[in-house]
């Protein structure tokens, strides 16, 4: 269909956009463009993580919480604690109560919206709602139980909630697991309309394709932006954000996500909502922040205006005891449970070429102050002259190419995992370093960096990070600032666990490793 008979013919625009005919009712006029009949359609149907993801869930969370309280109940019933045991005869009462604690919980997991779509597969809401559920259980069931002066099993009670809220964590967590690598896979996706101007719209595209794990499709746009058409944006335009019930009824679209630029007041977003308010399609609002993590934003109503009030970046907390303190200990059990790794590697690299056993190299630390970082040799011992020979066919700040000549056999092997860089637990120790942190810089490097950039020297660099969990050496440079920065702005104690667990993870599967 051309651009000057869409003008014309929205419905039929429109039905292009689904493949099919569906009968609307009259659309404005407005500027639509060409089908959309080969855009990917989902699996097991169009609605399919609420009528199947959120069923397998539930039927999980039912499953464990039986698990937890029936094994409460065999444990209590053969198992005797001095000083913990209970009257013999009230354990005949248990089995009555264990029969109602089971659906009780899953209710209040239930009443706690832990089940709704928007919560499920990202963020930390979900965990926080089932944690808070099951802890309001626990503490209704034991004030009833005292109240109703009810003999209830101190064992059995405290067996039952222990082991039974991990368990229920960790299944949500597995689940949540199987869901991204299923999603990547291409099932479990849900197609979406984009509505707002061509700059915010590409943007969102890029960051929806590149993160595929989120399962959404784009598969067409809603703008009245009068600038050009982006020629990298891949997904046609077809109408403005005034098209949006009838391009949701017509593509069978599961949510609409709005960015900057959709309306142009406040009210207009209201509007555009009512139009929706019959239809199952999730309403998706992308506010003009990027790269600020859900722990620093807390959105306040006043006066029906959303306030979103944003906490000061964390790069000075990523700087206090707490995580000097953390360092100090992890790297000193490091370096205790490395000490025969290192020390057979120190043999085979002797014995290799009869070279240093450690590389000392100039790198750059918090504030710009110069350290000496310590790795494994893992390259021969003339590879500063190979390098310069190299330069120039690697393009960008950072030196890095596969199938580097200079890696020796030994060094090979310990860079894909990661062994070279356990020397580095000794520059931890003594604060040069932090156990996560942004990549050291070499120097060379750090004279190359834009203005913003030199954010990333606001802290300790460190032996992985969040740029290493997530690619490593297959991501490009703008892509590794990003998470850097991302990392010193969002610092908290939780991230920096989150990231150790994830690079065991990467550096036994050596992806991007060279």
């Amino acid at each position: 269909m051309s651009q000057e008979s869409a003008l014309v013919r929205p419905a039929a625009a429109i039905r292009e956009i689904a493949g099919r005919s569906v009968r609307v009712r009259r659309a404005p006029q407005g500027t639509l463009a060409a089908s959309l009949h080969d855009s990917p359609r989902p699996q097991h149907g169009g609605r399919p993580d609420r009528h199947i993801v959120s069923l397998d869930i539930m039927a999980m969370d039912l499953a464990l919480i039986t698990v937890s309280t029936v094994g409460a109940l065999l444990v209590r019933s053969h198992l005797h604690i001095p000083h913990l045991d209970d009257d013999v005869a009230a354990e005949r009462l248990l089995t009555p109560i264990a029969i109602v604690i089971i659906p009780v919980w899953f209710i209040f997991i239930a009443a706690f919206g832990s089940y709704q779509r928007k919560h499920l597969g990202a963020g930390t809401l979900e965990y926080q709602r089932v944690l808070n559920a099951s802890l309001l259980t626990a503490g209704l069931l034991g004030i009833s139980a005292y109240l109703l002066q009810y003999p209830m099993s101190r064992v059995f009670y405290f067996l039952m909630f222990t082991v039974g809220i991990p368990l229920v964590l960790a299944g949500r967590y597995m689940m949540r697991r199987h869901l991204h690598h299923a999603r990547v896979a291409g099932k479990f996706r849900r197609r979406v309309l984009v509505a707002g101007d061509y700059r915010h719209i590409e943007d969102l595209v890029e960051i929806l394709g590149r993160e595929k794990w989120l399962g959404y499709d784009v598969i067409g746009v809603l703008s009245a932006d009068p600038s050009p058409r982006p020629e990298d944006l891949s997904v046609p335009t077809v109408g403005d954000p005034g098209h949006v019930l009838e391009a949701v009824h017509i593509s069978g679209a599961d949510a609409v996500i709005f960015t900057e630029g959709a309306y142009a007041r406040g009210g207009d977003f209201n509007r555009l909502a009512r139009q929706l308010e019959s239809d199952s399609a999730e309403l998706i609002v992308v506010p003009t922040l990027t790269d600020i993590a859900s722990s620093r934003m807390t959105i306040r109503p006043v006066g029906g205006i959303p306030l979103v009030h944003i906490d000061k970046p964390q790069a000075e907390r990523a700087t206090t005891w707490l995580k000097r303190s953390f360092d100090v200990v992890g790297s000193l059990l490091l370096i205790i449970c490395s000490a025969p790794i290192l020390a057979a590697v120190a043999i085979a690299i002797k014995l290799e070429d009869g070279g240093p056993v450690i590389f000392k190299q100039r790198r750059v630390g918090m504030k710009g102050e110069i350290f000496e970082c310590l790795k494994l040799r893992s390259m021969v011992t003339n590879a500063e002259e190979i390098k310069a020979q190299l330069m120039s066919d690697n393009a960008g700040v950072l030196f890095k190419i596969a199938d580097d000549p200079r890696i020796t056999r030994v060094g090979g092997f310990i860079r894909r995992f990661s062994i070279d860089e356990m020397p580095q637990f000794f520059n931890v120790l003594r604060g040069d370093m932090s156990l996560v942190g942004p990549r050291p810089a070499l120097e060379n490097e750090v004279s190359q960096y834009k203005s913003h950039v030199r954010r990333r020297l606001d802290v300790r660099p460190g032996i992985t990070g969040l740029w290493q969990v997530s690619g490593r050496s297959d991501l490009p440079w703008d892509d590794a600032v990003r998470l850097d920065l991302y990392y010193v702005d969002n610092w908290s104690m939780l991230e920096d666990l989150s990231i150790l667990k994830r690079t065991v993870k990467a550096v036994f599967t050596s992806s991007g490793a060279y």
